[in-house]
Protein backbone atom coordinates (compact mmCIF):
# COMPACT_ATOMS: atom_id res chain seq x y z
CA UNK A 1 0.00 0.00 0.00
CA UNK A 2 1.55 3.21 -0.68
CA UNK A 3 1.65 5.80 2.64
CA UNK A 4 -1.24 8.30 2.51
CA UNK A 5 -1.73 11.37 4.97
CA UNK A 6 -5.35 11.21 6.76
CA UNK A 7 -5.79 14.91 8.40
CA UNK A 8 -9.61 16.61 9.33
CA UNK A 9 -10.23 19.25 7.37
CA UNK A 10 -12.72 21.98 5.35
CA UNK A 11 -14.03 21.60 2.42
CA UNK A 12 -11.17 24.01 1.14
CA UNK A 13 -8.81 21.50 1.50
CA UNK A 14 -10.39 19.68 -0.97
CA UNK A 15 -9.72 22.11 -4.06
CA UNK A 16 -7.90 20.43 -6.85
CA UNK A 17 -9.00 16.96 -5.62
CA UNK A 18 -8.63 14.03 -8.60
CA UNK A 19 -11.81 11.95 -6.74
CA UNK A 20 -14.04 12.63 -4.09
CA UNK A 21 -15.49 10.02 -2.18
CA UNK A 22 -18.46 10.58 -0.16
CA UNK A 23 -19.17 8.24 2.77
CA UNK A 24 -21.51 11.04 4.59
CA UNK A 25 -24.49 9.60 6.13
CA UNK A 26 -25.89 7.44 8.95
CA UNK A 27 -25.26 4.04 9.17
CA UNK A 28 -27.33 0.69 8.89
CA UNK A 29 -28.35 -0.61 12.19
CA UNK A 30 -28.98 -4.43 12.73
CA UNK A 31 -32.05 -5.52 10.81
CA UNK A 32 -32.71 -2.20 9.53
CA UNK A 33 -32.39 -2.38 5.20
CA UNK A 34 -30.20 0.40 3.31
CA UNK A 35 -33.48 1.92 1.72
CA UNK A 36 -34.91 2.55 5.45
CA UNK A 37 -31.92 5.27 5.37
CA UNK A 38 -32.85 7.36 2.13
CA UNK A 39 -34.77 10.24 3.26
CA UNK A 40 -32.20 11.12 6.56
CA UNK A 41 -28.75 10.57 4.25
CA UNK A 42 -30.43 12.54 1.24
CA UNK A 43 -31.01 15.19 3.29
CA UNK A 44 -26.96 14.92 4.51
CA UNK A 45 -25.79 14.39 0.71
CA UNK A 46 -27.95 17.39 -0.18
CA UNK A 47 -26.06 19.59 2.46
CA UNK A 48 -22.80 18.12 1.38
CA UNK A 49 -23.26 18.27 -2.28
CA UNK A 50 -23.59 22.12 -1.57
CA UNK A 51 -20.10 23.00 -0.48
CA UNK A 52 -18.43 20.31 -1.92
CA UNK A 53 -18.81 20.78 -5.46
CA UNK A 54 -17.93 24.70 -5.31
CA UNK A 55 -14.39 23.60 -4.50
CA UNK A 56 -13.59 20.36 -6.75
CA UNK A 57 -15.97 20.98 -9.73
CA UNK A 58 -13.53 18.56 -11.50
CA UNK A 59 -13.40 15.86 -9.56
CA UNK A 60 -14.75 12.08 -10.14
CA UNK A 61 -17.56 11.46 -7.39
CA UNK A 62 -17.97 8.45 -6.11
CA UNK A 63 -20.86 7.68 -3.60
CA UNK A 64 -20.49 5.46 -1.02
CA UNK A 65 -22.96 6.31 1.88
CA UNK A 66 -26.43 4.05 1.38
CA UNK A 67 -29.17 3.51 0.14
CA UNK A 68 -26.27 4.14 -2.56
CA UNK A 69 -28.53 3.94 -5.74
CA UNK A 70 -30.65 6.89 -4.83
CA UNK A 71 -28.06 8.97 -3.23
CA UNK A 72 -26.16 8.43 -6.33
CA UNK A 73 -29.40 9.32 -8.46
CA UNK A 74 -30.28 12.86 -5.94
CA UNK A 75 -26.80 13.84 -6.37
CA UNK A 76 -26.60 13.44 -9.95
CA UNK A 77 -29.74 15.17 -10.06
CA UNK A 78 -29.04 18.45 -8.06
CA UNK A 79 -24.90 18.61 -7.91
CA UNK A 80 -24.58 19.90 -11.68
CA UNK A 81 -21.69 17.55 -12.09
CA UNK A 82 -21.13 15.78 -15.26
CA UNK A 83 -23.25 12.02 -15.25
CA UNK A 84 -19.85 10.77 -16.10
CA UNK A 85 -18.29 11.74 -13.27
CA UNK A 86 -20.81 10.40 -10.78
CA UNK A 87 -20.03 6.97 -9.65
CA UNK A 88 -22.50 4.65 -6.97
CA UNK A 89 -20.12 2.45 -5.72
CA UNK A 90 -23.02 0.06 -6.13
CA UNK A 91 -22.96 -3.75 -6.44
CA UNK A 92 -19.09 -3.44 -7.01
CA UNK A 93 -18.80 -5.15 -3.49
CA UNK A 94 -21.40 -7.25 -3.96
CA UNK A 95 -19.90 -8.71 -6.96
CA UNK A 96 -16.60 -9.38 -5.34
CA UNK A 97 -18.60 -11.23 -2.48
CA UNK A 98 -20.19 -13.24 -5.62
CA UNK A 99 -16.51 -14.32 -6.89
CA UNK A 100 -15.32 -15.30 -3.40
CA UNK A 101 -18.39 -17.57 -2.83
CA UNK A 102 -17.90 -19.37 -6.24
CA UNK A 103 -14.24 -20.13 -5.27
CA UNK A 104 -15.12 -21.29 -2.09
CA UNK A 105 -16.91 -23.89 -3.69
CA UNK A 106 -14.36 -24.56 -6.60
CA UNK A 107 -11.25 -24.09 -4.48
CA UNK A 108 -9.83 -21.91 -7.28
CA UNK A 109 -8.53 -18.42 -7.28
CA UNK A 110 -11.07 -15.69 -7.06
CA UNK A 111 -9.37 -14.17 -10.05
CA UNK A 112 -10.29 -16.70 -12.16
CA UNK A 113 -13.77 -15.87 -11.30
CA UNK A 114 -16.14 -13.84 -13.89
CA UNK A 115 -19.37 -12.98 -12.59
CA UNK A 116 -21.54 -10.13 -11.54
CA UNK A 117 -24.27 -8.87 -9.49
CA UNK A 118 -26.59 -6.13 -11.10
CA UNK A 119 -29.80 -4.20 -9.91
CA UNK A 120 -30.24 -2.93 -6.58
CA UNK A 121 -27.31 -2.35 -4.00
CA UNK A 122 -29.77 -4.18 -1.78
CA UNK A 123 -32.03 -7.15 -1.82
CA UNK A 124 -33.55 -7.06 -4.48
CA UNK A 125 -29.79 -7.26 -6.66
CA UNK A 126 -29.62 -10.61 -8.86
CA UNK A 127 -26.89 -12.31 -10.67
CA UNK A 128 -26.84 -13.01 -14.43
CA UNK A 129 -25.87 -16.55 -13.81
CA UNK A 130 -25.57 -17.11 -17.81
CA UNK A 131 -22.72 -14.87 -18.20
CA UNK A 132 -20.79 -16.46 -15.02
CA UNK A 133 -17.71 -18.08 -15.88
CA UNK A 134 -14.72 -19.93 -14.04
CA UNK A 135 -11.77 -19.33 -16.51
CA UNK A 136 -14.02 -19.11 -19.14
CA UNK A 137 -16.02 -22.35 -18.57
CA UNK A 138 -19.52 -21.67 -17.48
CA UNK A 139 -19.95 -22.36 -13.50
CA UNK A 140 -22.32 -24.99 -14.33
CA UNK A 141 -20.00 -26.62 -16.55
CA UNK A 142 -16.84 -26.34 -14.35
CA UNK A 143 -16.58 -29.62 -12.35
CA UNK A 144 -16.80 -31.79 -15.75
CA UNK A 145 -14.30 -29.55 -17.41
CA UNK A 146 -11.76 -30.58 -14.39
CA UNK A 147 -10.16 -33.83 -15.34
CA UNK A 148 -8.67 -34.91 -11.87
CA UNK A 149 -8.39 -34.00 -8.54
CA UNK A 150 -12.16 -32.09 -8.68
CA UNK A 151 -13.91 -33.29 -5.47
CA UNK A 152 -16.96 -30.79 -5.45
CA UNK A 153 -19.79 -29.88 -3.38
CA UNK A 154 -23.10 -29.37 -5.60
CA UNK A 155 -22.84 -25.60 -6.45
CA UNK A 156 -26.28 -24.38 -4.72
CA UNK A 157 -27.16 -20.98 -6.50
CA UNK A 158 -29.59 -19.85 -3.99
CA UNK A 159 -27.32 -20.67 -0.95
CA UNK A 160 -25.04 -18.16 -2.91
CA UNK A 161 -27.42 -15.34 -3.54
CA UNK A 162 -28.83 -15.35 -0.10
CA UNK A 163 -24.67 -14.79 0.73
CA UNK A 164 -24.50 -12.04 -1.14
CA UNK A 165 -27.77 -10.35 -0.32
CA UNK A 166 -27.02 -11.04 3.55
CA UNK A 167 -23.45 -10.27 4.07
CA UNK A 168 -23.62 -6.89 4.69
CA UNK A 169 -26.40 -7.48 7.25
CA UNK A 170 -24.33 -10.32 9.21
CA UNK A 171 -21.25 -8.32 9.12
CA UNK A 172 -23.83 -5.31 10.84
CA UNK A 173 -25.48 -8.10 13.20
CA UNK A 174 -22.12 -9.07 14.32
CA UNK A 175 -19.55 -6.05 14.53
CA UNK A 176 -22.12 -2.98 14.60
CA UNK A 177 -21.00 -1.77 10.91
CA UNK A 178 -19.18 -2.81 7.71
CA UNK A 179 -15.47 -0.90 7.50
CA UNK A 180 -13.51 -3.16 5.60
CA UNK A 181 -14.78 -4.71 2.96
CA UNK A 182 -16.16 -1.86 1.36
CA UNK A 183 -12.98 0.11 1.81
CA UNK A 184 -11.57 -2.69 -0.26
CA UNK A 185 -13.78 -2.17 -2.95
CA UNK A 186 -13.57 1.46 -2.77
CA UNK A 187 -9.85 1.39 -3.19
CA UNK A 188 -10.14 -0.45 -6.10
CA UNK A 189 -12.44 1.78 -8.03
CA UNK A 190 -10.27 4.49 -7.02
CA UNK A 191 -7.01 2.87 -8.11
CA UNK A 192 -9.22 2.09 -11.14
CA UNK A 193 -9.42 5.65 -11.79
CA UNK A 194 -6.41 7.13 -11.01
CA UNK A 195 -4.45 4.35 -13.22
CA UNK A 196 -6.31 5.35 -16.25
CA UNK A 197 -6.56 2.07 -17.38
CA UNK A 198 -10.12 1.30 -18.78
CA UNK A 199 -11.63 -1.47 -16.01
CA UNK A 200 -14.99 -2.88 -16.35
CA UNK A 201 -16.62 -2.49 -12.85
CA UNK A 202 -20.57 -3.23 -12.02
CA UNK A 203 -20.93 0.21 -10.27
CA UNK A 204 -24.42 2.17 -10.38
CA UNK A 205 -24.93 5.31 -12.68
CA UNK A 206 -28.27 6.93 -13.72
CA UNK A 207 -29.94 4.96 -16.58
CA UNK A 208 -30.95 6.29 -19.88
CA UNK A 209 -32.64 3.72 -21.46
CA UNK A 210 -30.51 0.77 -21.16
CA UNK A 211 -32.18 -2.38 -20.99
CA UNK A 212 -35.64 -0.18 -21.28
CA UNK A 213 -34.31 1.60 -17.72
CA UNK A 214 -34.86 4.92 -17.18
CA UNK A 215 -34.16 8.00 -14.71
CA UNK A 216 -33.28 5.81 -12.12
CA UNK A 217 -29.72 4.38 -10.66
CA UNK A 218 -28.92 0.57 -11.05
CA UNK A 219 -25.87 -0.68 -10.86
CA UNK A 220 -24.98 -2.58 -14.70
CA UNK A 221 -21.18 -2.97 -15.58
CA UNK A 222 -19.89 0.21 -16.69
CA UNK A 223 -15.97 1.06 -18.49
CA UNK A 224 -14.49 3.55 -15.63
CA UNK A 225 -11.15 4.62 -16.77
CA UNK A 226 -9.47 8.67 -15.57
CA UNK A 227 -12.36 10.92 -16.09
CA UNK A 228 -15.34 8.21 -14.78
CA UNK A 229 -17.73 6.68 -16.37
CA UNK A 230 -16.31 5.80 -19.70
CA UNK A 231 -19.42 3.81 -21.17
CA UNK A 232 -22.01 1.39 -19.95
CA UNK A 233 -21.78 -2.13 -21.16
CA UNK A 234 -24.74 -3.73 -22.55
CA UNK A 235 -24.23 -7.66 -21.41
CA UNK A 236 -26.14 -10.17 -23.63
CA UNK A 237 -28.95 -10.90 -20.92
CA UNK A 238 -31.23 -13.74 -21.25
CA UNK A 239 -35.08 -12.96 -21.59
CA UNK A 240 -35.19 -14.19 -17.96
CA UNK A 241 -32.85 -11.63 -16.41
CA UNK A 242 -34.21 -8.73 -18.15
CA UNK A 243 -37.32 -9.21 -16.65
CA UNK A 244 -35.39 -9.01 -13.66
CA UNK A 245 -33.77 -5.71 -14.38
CA UNK A 246 -36.69 -4.30 -15.83
CA UNK A 247 -39.06 -5.90 -12.36
CA UNK A 248 -36.84 -2.98 -10.53
CA UNK A 249 -38.39 -0.34 -12.24
CA UNK A 250 -42.00 -1.48 -12.44
CA UNK A 251 -44.84 -0.74 -9.78
CA UNK A 252 -47.75 -2.59 -8.82
CA UNK A 253 -49.26 -1.16 -6.21
CA UNK A 254 -52.74 -1.97 -3.93
CA UNK A 255 -54.48 -1.02 -0.98
CA UNK A 256 -52.64 -4.12 0.96
CA UNK A 257 -49.50 -3.07 0.29
CA UNK A 258 -50.20 0.52 1.12
CA UNK A 259 -51.03 -0.80 4.49
CA UNK A 260 -48.25 -2.46 5.33
CA UNK A 261 -44.84 -2.62 3.39
CA UNK A 262 -44.85 1.31 1.29
CA UNK A 263 -43.08 3.73 3.08
CA UNK A 264 -42.64 6.60 0.42
CA UNK A 265 -39.41 8.72 0.14
CA UNK A 266 -38.56 12.39 -1.44
CA UNK A 267 -35.62 13.15 -3.27
CA UNK A 268 -35.31 16.30 -4.99
CA UNK A 269 -39.31 15.88 -5.97
CA UNK A 270 -38.59 12.67 -6.87
CA UNK A 271 -41.21 9.89 -5.54
CA UNK A 272 -39.96 6.56 -4.57
CA UNK A 273 -41.57 3.69 -3.09
CA UNK A 274 -40.25 0.35 -0.91
CA UNK A 275 -42.03 -2.34 -1.21
CA UNK A 276 -41.14 -5.47 0.23
CA UNK A 277 -37.67 -4.05 0.50
CA UNK A 278 -37.74 -3.22 -2.99
CA UNK A 279 -36.65 0.29 -4.13
CA UNK A 280 -38.91 1.55 -7.46
CA UNK A 281 -39.24 4.81 -8.82
CA UNK A 282 -42.38 6.30 -9.79
CA UNK A 283 -41.53 9.64 -11.73
CA UNK A 284 -41.47 13.01 -10.07
CA UNK A 285 -44.22 14.76 -7.89
CA UNK A 286 -45.73 18.17 -9.25
CA UNK A 287 -44.54 20.88 -7.56
CA UNK A 288 -46.00 24.34 -6.73
CA UNK A 289 -44.67 27.63 -7.87
CA UNK A 290 -43.49 28.14 -4.12
CA UNK A 291 -41.59 24.86 -4.27
CA UNK A 292 -44.12 22.65 -2.37
CA UNK A 293 -45.41 19.33 -3.60
CA UNK A 294 -48.28 19.70 -5.39
CA UNK A 295 -50.32 16.51 -5.43
CA UNK A 296 -49.89 12.49 -6.48
CA UNK A 297 -52.43 10.15 -7.66
CA UNK A 298 -52.00 6.83 -5.72
CA UNK A 299 -54.83 4.15 -6.34
CA UNK A 300 -57.03 6.58 -7.51
CA UNK A 301 -57.17 9.00 -5.04
CA UNK A 302 -55.35 12.35 -5.71
CA UNK A 303 -53.61 13.63 -2.62
CA UNK A 304 -51.93 17.06 -2.12
CA UNK A 305 -48.65 16.92 -0.62
CA UNK A 306 -50.09 17.85 2.94
CA UNK A 307 -52.71 15.29 2.83
CA UNK A 308 -50.05 12.84 1.21
CA UNK A 309 -47.93 12.73 4.68
CA UNK A 310 -50.61 12.76 6.85
CA UNK A 311 -51.57 9.59 4.36
CA UNK A 312 -48.67 7.73 5.12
Amino acid sequence: FTPCKVLAGSYYDAVGSDIVVITSGVARKPGQSRLELAQTNVNILKSVAENIVKFAPDAVYVLVSNPVDVLTYAFAKFSGIPEERIIGSGTCLDSARLATRISEYYQINQQDVQAYVLGEHGDSSFIPWSLARIAGIPVEMYPNAVLSGGNFPAFKKDEVEEYVRKSGERVIGRKGATFYAVSMSVAHLCRSILKGIDTTLAISSVMHGEYGISDVALSILHLVGRNGIKSKLLLPLTEEEEELLDALEASVLNSEKLQNHIKFLFSHGALYTVINGNLLYHGCIPMTEEGEFDWVELNGVRLRGRELMSYL
